[in-house]
């Protein structure tokens, strides 16, 4: 048998030198894996510096929006904003929750980083719908039954609430057994039920017992409500009695499948 030729071993020593192919492909790979790597480091770094140790994004405002009673001014010093630190230091949550304790009157708020030097916060207040007078003042409840604030006068438009106590004790049973706060809340559903037209002319809500609730209107007419139960039911029936008796005086609802109405 012939022996290898020359050109054949050249050939066989040209694909033996280098390394193979792999190799220089994962060596490629690796080089690139490292400079990624190291222009993420620098990134993050400039990108820490920039956030927390330069001057270029520190807080230097305090904006307030949504106040209605409250004023931004108030807001403000209650919130304690840190100026001069770092917008991403800043404990947003703190804020809102120290808000929210010592200013009642907030239903909710929102703080909000304004790149790159201002806190805002959006301000809900929350809104009367009863008023309980109590020693010449007037206790502000919402819609959810929150007694949040005294005011020396009465917000105009509002109803007050009135918990009568009768010689028979039936108020007084009913806050021993219920407790003041839950007759409020009663109070405070029908208040959410009563039908719109109706609600614009309600004088007063008056809790005589859990089951015994009647309004007063601006144009002297009652609506006996009864419960808090079946509000929709009984605001239905209550639409319909006033089309069908525009010049009663005394409506009562409290059963609502068989309404009524009288002149006196």
């Amino acid at each position: 048998m012939a022996g290898t030729t020359t050109a054949e071993r050249g050939g066989h020593q040209r694909k033996s030198s280098g390394p193979p192919p792999v190799r220089r492909l994962r060596r490629r790979h690796l080089r690139l894996i490292i400079i990624l790597a190291v222009a993420l480091v620098f990134l993050g770094s400039g990108t820490f510096w920039l956030l927390y140790g330069s001057d270029l994004a520190r807080v230097e405002r305090v904006s307030v929006s949504g106040t209605r009673v409250l004023t931004p001014g108030q807001v403000r010093e209650v919130a304690e904003v840190p100026l001069g630190e770092p917008l991403a230091m800043v404990d947003t949550e703190a804020i809102a929750s120290r808000l929210r304790q010592e200013m009642p009157r907030i239903a909710t708020v929102d703080v909000m980083r304004s790149w790159p030097h201002e806190i805002g916060l959006e301000i809900t207040e929350r809104t009367p719908v009863l008023l309980l007078e109590k020693g010449g003042e007037f206790v502000e409840i919402d819609a959810e039954g929150v007694r949040y604030a005294t005011v020396p006068e009465a917000p105009r438009d509002v109803p007050r609430l009135e918990l009568t106590v009768r010689r028979s004790g039936g108020t007084a049973a009913s806050l021993r057994r219920f407790g003041e706060a839950r007759l409020v809340r009663e109070a405070v559903r029908i208040v959410r039920d009563v039908p719109g037209p109706v609600a614009r002319s309600v004088r007063s809500v008056n809790v005589r017992t859990r089951d015994d609730i009647s309004l007063k209107l601006t144009d002297g007419r009652e609506v006996v409500w009864g419960s808090a139960e079946r509000g929709a039911a009984k605001s239905r029936a209550l639409t319909a009695l006033l089309k069908a008796a525009p010049d009663a005086r005394h409506f009562d609802v409290s059963v609502p499948t068989a309404p009524a109405s009288s002149a006196g």
